[in-house]
């Protein structure tokens, strides 16, 4: 079975390695970013179809389980000509279909594809801004190039893939990985690794209320949450997800993935930075997701100096974002119960320049929990970047079936930098996984922290975790670097010297009168043969 799941993927990864080499040397295919959404838009198209095709063919079960035939014409004009879907699959018009894309001869498909992007544009609201219109005939790719582009997209498909649940995920994955690869390291930073974001939802548990995103990049968070809700709780419409991202064809994709996922959600009307317009001012959440780009600059604007979000502490330094993030999700958690676990890079656990934040937060009791990852899961950087989880409610009580404790001026430490033994395989650098045990067992590791009964001055494993009380970060300057308080051993003091110095001395012992042996031994040989050894 195992080698089944990986031929299916080395031949998924060739589809679309072979889309990107006929791209590539396609004229008018535009840059590396326009290749890609141009990809990114035929499988969407692709993906949409076939739903709808698989919604059909529902119907057309269903009827004939109600003793009614779908080719009678009657039947077919009431249920089948106009479809009613009740489970997120959303309806188009021929023109919009895969069938009649797949069909359409070479000359004539760029205007079939702009054809039913303005169909799907204009009857569905919840589509519209999904993709750019007249993307395919702005670009206008030679017939035989854009024919060979599109017979290949038409081979990525449930039925000959399988039903795997995160087949979608996987296709938008490959060019988001191509894409932070070949982007700045703040433009790439947007793309999550599944692992880290399964990690962060296990913590936090965003089972149902809202969830925000102020940077949300494709709408990876939200799709692994919802994931995490189907798997504990089975029903993903128990949540609502609100998110912004500030560029235009990520805010497309993030739209594009959510919706062919069936996800109820809110990223706005429009792209647009969470600094300088604030889609979502004035609206509290019960949970928030996100991975702001690492020690972003730039993002200062005269108008911010003065506002609310930072109102009670004080304003973030311009010279990087990383504590405006951590103040505009605060800003957003529901002041009763909120819950955030978001990425940010190590630096921010004690730089100078934020420490009447840092020292602020920590008095108010925002910060729960901080967890360095291990180095190499990101593709766009090797360094290791902290999990930060703020919770306005430490106070103990009834929380997802559990029963917590006061955890009020605590915080948990946790260091994850050896869990590096899980490579991942055919990458172009190196890179390591978290496996779904290492994630509960993270997991486990917090929310028995949480729990009644424990006892928060004494939950601690050397190297791994420790809780701390406020009187000892504050003995350490407001640092929230967790090697100042995680107890690291000193394996040397384990050795016991004079006996190793015995053990290595016999060894020598053993070696040299095996030497000696041996030439005792070549001595007698060579006699026995009539040499002699001087």
């Amino acid at each position: 079975m195992a080698k089944a799941k990986a031929e299916e993927k080395i031949n998924l990864d060739s589809i679309l390695f072979k889309c990107r080499d006929i791209l590539r040397a396609a004229r008018n295919s535009g840059s590396f970013f326009e290749k890609r959404d141009m990809m990114l838009t035929l499988v969407f198209l692709r993906f949409i179809g076939e739903k709808f095709e698989d919604g059909v063919e529902k119907l057309r079960n269903d009827l004939i389980v109600q003793g009614l035939d779908p080719d009678d014409p009657d039947i077919k004009a009431a249920f089948l000509d106009d479809p009613t879907f009740t489970d997120g699959t959303y309806n188009l018009l021929p023109e919009a279909r895969w069938s009649t894309i797949i069909n359409t001869p070479a000359p004539q498909l760029n205007v079939a594809l702009d054809t039913a992007l303005h169909s799907i544009a204009s009857n569905s609201q919840a589509l519209k801004g999904c993709f750019v219109e007249g993307t395919f005939t702005t670009r206008n790719l030679a017939p035989n190039d854009i024919k060979k582009v599109v017979d290949e997209v038409n081979k990525i498909s449930h039925k000959a893939f399988g039903e795997e649940k995160d087949l979608i995920g996987r296709v938008y994955e490959y060019f988001l990985k191509e894409f932070a690869v070949n982007a700045t390291k703040e433009e790439g930073e947007f793309y999550t690794p599944h692992d880290v974001v399964q990690l962060i939802a296990a913590m936090i548990e965003p089972f149902d209320g809202t969830l925000y995103d102020p940077c949300c990049g494709s709408g990876g968070m939200f799709i692994q949450s919802a994931e995490l809700v189907k798997a504990k709780r089975g029903d993903i419409s128990r949540i609502n997800v609100y998110g912004q991202e500030k560029e235009p064809a990520t805010y497309r994709l993030a739209k594009m993935n959510l919706a062919l996922r069936g996800i109820s959600h809110n990223l706005g009307n429009e792209a647009d930075s969470s600094f300088t317009h604030d889609l979502h001012k004035g609206l509290y959440f019960n949970y928030i997701m996100a991975n702001p780009p690492f020690n972003l600059k730039g993002w200062y604007d005269e108008n911010l100096k003065i506002y609310s979000r930072w109102a009670d502490y004080v304003t973030p330094p311009e010279s990087n974002a990383n504590y405006a993030w951590i103040l505009h999700m605060l800003s957003h958690l529901k002041p009763l119960d909120g819950v955030a676990g978001f990425l940010l890079a190590n630096g921010a656990l004690g730089d100078s320049d934020t420490v009447e934040i840092r020292k602020k937060l920590i008095q108010n009791d925002k910060v729960e929990a901080i967890v360095i990852l291990p180095r190499e899961l990101f593709i766009t950087t090797d360094i290791s970047v902290t999990l930060w989880i703020l919770n306005q409610n430490k106070k103990g009580g009834d929380y997802h079936g559990r029963k917590l404790r006061n955890r009020e001026h605590e915080i948990l430490f946790m260091d994850l930098r050896t869990w590096t033994e899980n490579p991942v395989k055919n990458e172009s650098k190196k890179k390591v996984r978290l496996i779904t045990e290492q994630i509960e067992r993270a997991a486990r590791i917090y929310h028995t922290w949480q729990e009644e009964g424990v006892d928060g001055a004494n939950y601690a494993v050397p190297e791994l975790y420790r809780s701390v009380g406020i009187a000892e970060i504050e003995k350490n300057g407001w640092s929230l670097v967790p090697s100042k308080y995680i107890e690291f051993i000193d394996h040397d003091l384990e050795i016991d010297f004079p006996a190793e110095m015995k053990r290595i001395q016999q060894e020598m012992r053993d070696v040299l009168a095996q030497e000696k042996e041996s030439q005792k031994m070549l001595e007698e040989a060579f006699r026995g043969i009539g040499y002699g050894i001087e």
